[in-house]
């Protein structure tokens, strides 16, 4: 199924990347998922997408089971994001008539061979659920919380099945939910007969369907028979999975008129179970976050403006052989550091994550990349990725050549590929495992093409010609000059070991963003919607903050110090952070999640090392791009000799 996606589908993104990143705000839609709307009668198809498992993280298509299939299945044409999220749209047996009820409507009848019993079993043992879209909205079962009667929430999907302890038994007993009751929220105008689609939910019943006499398409069950008023109730007895059963799918549709808005229908996907501890949360982190940047920012500025203030006030050749402090490492503080060109690379890649992470987040502030365009949201990131190759080259080659360097084409080619090599390599591995496991989440040979062409057909080119033009530019100028003789560095104190000071340095940053990163966390293993953008970037703003000061910080204490190696080391301290993400996904994994495979588990750990990895090169430029301006800024406010 995954060779019949056309190659041409995803190689057109570039051209179109403002129609592929659509969505919406509220009321703010672009063109192309404008609302439509249904006359009395019109069909509505209810399309089917994966099976999804909190446990195993592997989605399957729908069709991987035997459940009813149409005559011929047809693929959606899926987008970049949505084929790497191992999303599969087909069509499906369900279809309805815009609000025209229909009970006990016959979808189709299996005969289970022992194959397809050993399949339904497993699938339910991994606490599968069935995924469907109508309209484009998921489909949702309606559940009451146990604390608060009236509140309602909803699980995305329904399970494929349940097992069940027989009474004085301790065996098993597994059984299918072969009945679905749908109902269609729609919302109708004033003054027209049409209604747009705002809601679609669905209660799934497991029920041993009857009929009397030999089976035809045409027959009418004992257990479901409007004519007889005897429709499906959770009394019924279900339906059991094994060898050789017969099963018979059905379902049930009725319409409600709602006084939901067609512009705010995602807003019932999107309520939080815990939204109050959520902003709370956020909120107590920012404040304490900030409270502790101020201190840093105000003992900073008194501190320095005191030592530059003396400095220059020093007369006499002998006061200044007395003094000790960071003006003594005048001569040596811009020696360009040792594997400088691997700086330069990390540095260019960081600039490049950057400038995707930020113009990621103004466009889904802005709602251009809302739950409603699955798949908008990775197919963003990864064209930014590539576009901002510009700015990696530029970055690069600017530094590069500050360092007196000439091969600034080698340099180049380890930015274009050091990163996104590793990246690409680790995704690889996982995606064969994927592979393996006949997963849908497989990347076929069509969408690994399109990123390969995004990668050497877009990133590649703009690096080079961001480096040309970084390198044809003047080198950047010391404040200071650098002696030919390197000074020797004194013996340190415990405390300013470049480990520990390098692992103390990342505990503010992560401190900053480690409660959002539960619900990123949240979001993306068990399968929930992720929205508040607006939090999201200010905690971005805080991250950008504190990054920068706690290397300003510990750089300043290190020059201090009369250690001038300075270059490497204010990256390393703010990428730390990135240890204690993985360290955090570790406990997250054993704490949280209920994953018992070990491909799943590999998975997990693959993935969160390519966050924690491109964490390090995010948090790291930063600290690196503070440290930079903060000792260029105080060696040029002295006066030296």
């Amino acid at each position: 199924m995954a060779t019949r996606r056309s190659v041409s589908a995803h190689l057109w993104i570039p051209v179109a990347f403002f129609l592929c990143i659509v969505g919406g705000g509220r009321s703010f839609y672009l063109p192309g998922v404008a609302p439509e709307d249904f006359e009395k009668g019109s069909v509505l198809m209810v399309k089917v997408n994966k099976l999804t498992s909190t446990k195993t993280q592997l989605p399957y298509s729908y069709y991987s089971l035997p459940y009813c299939s149409p005559e011929k299945i047809v693929d959606n044409t899926e987008n970049l994001g949505e084929v790497l999220r191992g999303d599969r749209i087909e069509n499906s047996v369900y279809v309805f008539n815009m609000r025209e009820p229909q009970s006990c409507k016959l979808a189709c009848r299996k005969v289970l061979t022992a194959k397809d019993a050993k399949h339904f079993k497993e699938k339910i043992d991994d606490e599968y659920r069935v995924n469907m879209i109508l309209d484009n909205l998921p489909v949702v079962v309606p559940l009451k919380r146990q604390d608060q009667e009236s509140a309602t929430f909803y699980q995305h999907g329904f399970l494929v099945g349940i097992k069940l302890h027989e009474r004085g038994s301790t065996e098993q007993k597994y059984y299918i939910h072969n009945h679905l009751h749908f109902t269609v929220k729609y919302h109708k105008g004033d003054s027209v007969d049409t209604a747009r689609i705002v809601g679609f939910e669905v209660r799934p019943y497991s029920v041993k369907h009857e009929y009397e006499g030999d089976w035809s398409e045409q027959i009418s069950l004992s257990t479901c028979n409007p004519h007889a008023q005897r429709f499906v109730a959770e009394a019924d007895a279900p339906q059991e999975i094994e060898e050789n059963n017969e099963i018979i799918f059905t379902y049930d549709v009725e319409f409600q008129e709602s006084p939901i808005k067609w512009a705010y229908r995602w807003d019932t996907y999107l309520l939080m179970n815990d939204d109050q501890i959520h902003w709370f949360s956020i909120v107590n982190s920012l404040m304490i976050v900030l409270f502790l940047s101020g201190m840093v920012a105000m003992i900073m500025l008194r501190t320095l403006y005191r030592d530059i203030s003396k400095y220059n006030q020093l007369e006499t050749q002998e006061e200044a052989q007395e003094e000790t402090g960071w003006k003594l490492v005048h001569g040596d503080v811009f020696r360009p550091p040792s594997n400088s060109d691997l700086l330069c690379v990390y540095v260019g890649t960081g600039v490049q994550f950057f400038g995707m992470v930020l113009v990621t987040m103004i466009f889904a502030m802005l709602g251009f990349l809302s739950p409603s365009n699955r798949g908008g949201l990775m197919t963003a990131m990864l064209l930014l990725w590539a576009f901002m190759g510009l700015f990696a080259g530029y970055s690069s080659a600017r530094l590069y050549k500050m360092f007196k360097g000439t091969e600034w084409k080698k340099v180049t080619l380890k930015t274009a590929f050091m990163f996104p090599g590793v990246v690409f390599a680790i995704f690889f591995v996982l995606n064969a495992l994927i592979w393996g496991e006949k997963s849908s989440g497989a990347v076929p040979f069509g969408t690994m093409f399109a990123l390969v062409f995004l990668w050497f057909g877009i990133s590649v080119p703009l690096l080079f010609v961001g480096s040309y033009v970084g390198f044809k530019k003047p080198a950047i100028e010391d404040p200071v000059k650098t002696n030919k003789i390197p000074r020797q560095i004194p013996e340190q104190a415990w405390y300013m070991n470049p480990t520990f000071s390098i692992l103390i340095g990342g505990i503010l940053p992560f401190g900053a963003v480690f409660i959002e990163l539960f619900f990123i966390l949240t979001s993306i293993w068990l399968h929930q919607f992720y929205y508040i953008f607006g939090f999201l970037f200010i905690v971005f703003v805080i991250l950008i903050v504190t990054c920068a000061e706690i290397t300003v910080v510990l750089c300043y204490f290190q020059l201090c110090s009369e250690d001038y190696l300075w270059w490497w080391r204010s990256y390393l301290t703010s990428g730390s952070s990135a240890l204690y993400l993985f360290l955090y996904a570790a406990f997250y994994f054993f704490t949280k999640l209920e994953i018992t495979k070990p491909v799943s588990g590999m998975l997990y750990f693959g993935y969160m090392l390519i966050a924690s990895y491109a964490f390090f090169v995010l948090t790291g430029t930063i600290g690196f791009y503070a440290c930079f301006w903060f000792t260029r800024l105080i060696y040029s406010s002295v006066k030296i000799d």
